[in-house]
């Protein structure tokens, strides 16, 4: 439409360029007087010599037609080719008739005296001016009518074509962004009416699938996390009943029972680690259906002492001085933040756990850092998403799922705090800000 716009303003200077020509071309044709100058001078002078017998003129050919008025306004003489002065016409020429008409004209003196005028009448001038202002008034309207018809025709296009088409690609940038809900409006008597319902008919059917889709996916998640939760429990039974093996075989004397506990050992770790995976499963499965519940109070902040003596089953974690202060946490889970760090720094770093407390700002900072071999700069924006392990955890021999850092990670952002990953050259180091009371 911009392009038409410029086109049609290009037509309009040309409308008006044309006007101008023709009005400049029909002023050049009526106002060139130089020949008329030359013959009133020789018909004057002329008869000015002969102004006794003014017949005499008729010897002389001065190449048009002309007319000798008396000073009172009377006609003396007339040239046998004037056409123009006769009848009323003649009755009515003077000075004032030429000057209002544009008729050439000349005064005959004689020792400063005026004898009379001549007069070159129009020889069809006035026809030919008529007829021009004719032209131009019918070039002026019939260019006002097809402008007019070319910006009519411009507002139909506008109206019937390019809107709809606009409507169309308006419409296909919201199904590529999923906004399924609003339908595709067309006006009656549109052109595209067939297109615009069979693009709202697919807008319906993306819409349907879509639902399909997220049902489907619901119900999905609701199995994996019916199933995680109904695996904790036979789990929950094998470490019962390794641990009630291992008490067995520790109260005999056979020197056999130390391979049998080791086995033991072996088999209360897998259920450990099992225990670990479905939990983590079970978490992020909750928290995929909207059900990741987190139900935040003012806490104590020597609360986070008894989590962290609670999930450091090695002991390896060392902590300073804890500010007296209030913080508002759900115990539960910043319990289980706390438990998916530590075991992360049991699994791949197995070295000592530094805690440390500070208050900044409006937050209580907590730092766990151990002495592993830390995570690469480029993975730390990443060991916090959904399934990603680190390129070296990776390769190790460790098993784990990748849930552990990005279940703490939400858990904090749905307490109003924050999880920061941060990688030293002799260690890896948590930073939990949790908010203050």
């Amino acid at each position: 439409m911009k392009n038409y716009s410029k086109v049609l303003i290009l037509l309009c200077g040309f409308y008006v360029l044309g006007i101008a020509a023709v009005f400049l071309f029909m002023s050049s044709r009526t106002g060139d007087r130089t020949g008329s100058v030359i013959q009133l001078n020789d018909i004057a002078k002329s008869a000015e010599e002969n102004w006794d017998d003014l017949e005499k003129l008729r010897e002389k050919d001065f190449g048009t037609a002309y007319v000798i008025l008396s000073g009172k306004n009377e006609i003396l003489y007339e040239s046998g080719k004037n056409t123009a002065a006769s009848g009323s016409q003649a009755e009515s020429l003077s000075a004032e008739t030429a000057v209002k008409k544009g008729y050439p004209y000349a005064y005959i003196t004689r020792d400063d005296r005026i004898l009379g005028l001549v007069i070159l009448p129009d020889q069809g001038n006035d026809v030919y001016r008529r007829n021009m202002h004719r032209m131009l008034a019918g070039f002026a309207v019939t260019g006002f009518l097809i402008l007019l018809g070319a910006v009519l025709f411009g507002l139909y296009v506008k109206k019937n074509i390019i809107l709809p088409f606009q409507r169309m690609e308006g419409f296909a940038e919201k199904v590529a962004q999923g906004k399924l809900d609003e339908p595709l409006t067309y006006e009656k008597g549109n052109l595209f009416g067939a297109f615009n319902e069979s693009f709202d008919i697919m807008r319906e059917e993306l819409a349907k699938s879509r639902k399909r889709e997220l049902a489907l996916q619901k119900k999905e998640r609701e199995l994996v996390a019916s199933l995680s939760h109904d695996l904790k429990t036979p789990v929950t039974g094998i470490k019962v009943t390794t641990e009630l093996l291992k008490a067995k075989a520790g109260m005999t004397d056979s020197g056999q029972n130390t391979d049998f506990i080791e086995k033991l050992d072996h088999i209360e770790k897998k259920a450990d680690q099992i225990d670990a995976l479905v939990s983590d499963l079970f978490s992020a499965t909750l928290d995929d259906l909207g059900e990741f519940k987190v139900v935040c109070k003012d806490e104590d902040a020597k609360v986070l002492h008894e989590l962290v003596e609670k999930n450091d089953d090695r002991e390896l974690a060392t902590e300073g001085s804890i500010p007296e202060v209030i913080i508002n946490i759900d115990s539960r889970r910043m319990s289980q933040v706390i438990a998916n760090i530590i075991a992360n720094s049991y699994k791949y770093a197995g070295t000592k756990i530094d805690v440390e407390y500070r208050v900044a700002e409006d937050h209580l900072e907590m730092k766990l850092r151990d002495y592993g071999p830390g995570v690469a700069a480029d993975e730390l924006d990443l060991i916090t998403n959904k399934f990603y392990r680190g390129k070296a955890w990776a390769d190790s021999k460790e098993e784990g799922s990748g849930l552990g850092l990005y279940i703490a990670k939400t858990l904090m952002e749905k307490m109003g705090g924050k999880l920061i990953p941060e990688s030293h050259p002799d260690g890896f180091l948590v930073r939990l800000m949790i908010p203050l009371s």
